[in-house]
């Protein structure tokens, strides 16, 4: 089975409480991988989380650091967290650029998986910017120049559009998403599952590696309940990171 790098998918929230006259601020931590990372160990895959707050200081910065891995996971991190850890930008020290890194291990057998979120492809505000960075090239999609989020709080319902051993056993339609970036399949590409006229699920190679991209989330906000409790959740993430890993065809 794989062993899986993902990197994201957590924040820290902090709250003005006002009482009249007085006020105190409060502090929360969440994350949101829970429900992915369980469905690929259930199904035998290892998953090794660096939260946001992980991730600037502890993602590999050699291609023999990012070997140990067979699929890199990003979501909802943006680039500036991968660009910018602490000796960069504190230290005012050069270190190796991540996101090209990334890319080289692409393009020599590597395999990457985008997950949406507000801070993936483009995102909320253009702020996870990943469109103006050496990643783009290696993605399997085209991402737009500003925020790229597409909101349906009234659900919008994916649809199967490609046969693939990755949604072999899925049924033709999933239940609805509260959200997804618009995004364009690059040429040569192939989608898998879209909502309307946007991919939604697309793969490709890259040099000897291979690419995916799925342009909702992992899990809440834009995953529902309906969605994470899906006889199909568990299936097509597996599905999916076995193909990345080579374990499919």
């Amino acid at each position: 089975m794989a062993k899986i790098l993902l990197a994201g998918e957590s924040w820290s929230t902090t709250s003005i409480h006002t009482k009249g006259f007085d006020s105190f601020i409060t502090s929360a931590y969440g994350e949101g991988a829970a429900d992915f990372i369980a469905a690929l160990e259930r199904s035998g895959h290892e998953v090794e989380f660096q939260p946001n707050h992980v991730a600037p200081e502890r993602f590999p910065t050699t291609l023999e650091a990012l070997s140990a891995y067979d699929v890199v996971v990003l979501s909802d991190i943006g680039a500036n967290t991968l660009l910018l850890p602490n000796s960069v930008f504190g230290e005012g020290r050069a270190m190796p650029n991540r996101l090209e890194l990334l890319a080289e291990w692409v393009r020599g057998g590597g395999s990457l998986l985008m997950v949406g979120g507000y801070l993936s492809f483009q995102g909320i505000e253009a702020k996870a910017n990943f469109r103006n960075t050496a990643l783009a090239q290696v993605l399997p999609v085209e991402m737009e120049i500003g925020d790229d989020r597409e909101e349906t709080p009234q659900g919008a319902v994916p649809a199967l559009v490609g046969e693939h051993a990755i949604t072999a056993g899925l049924a033709p339609q999933w239940p609805a998403v509260l959200g997804y970036h618009r995004l364009v399949a690059r040429e040569g590409a192939q989608v898998l599952a879209q909502i309307g006229a946007h991919p939604l699920l697309v793969i490709d190679a890259e040099g000897a590696g291979r690419v995916a991209a799925f342009a909702s989330d992992m899990g809440p906000h834009w995953l529902p309940a309906d969605f994470l409790a899906w006889e199909g959740f568990t299936p097509m993430w597996s599905q999916l990171v076995a193909w990345l890993a080579r374990e499919l065809r």
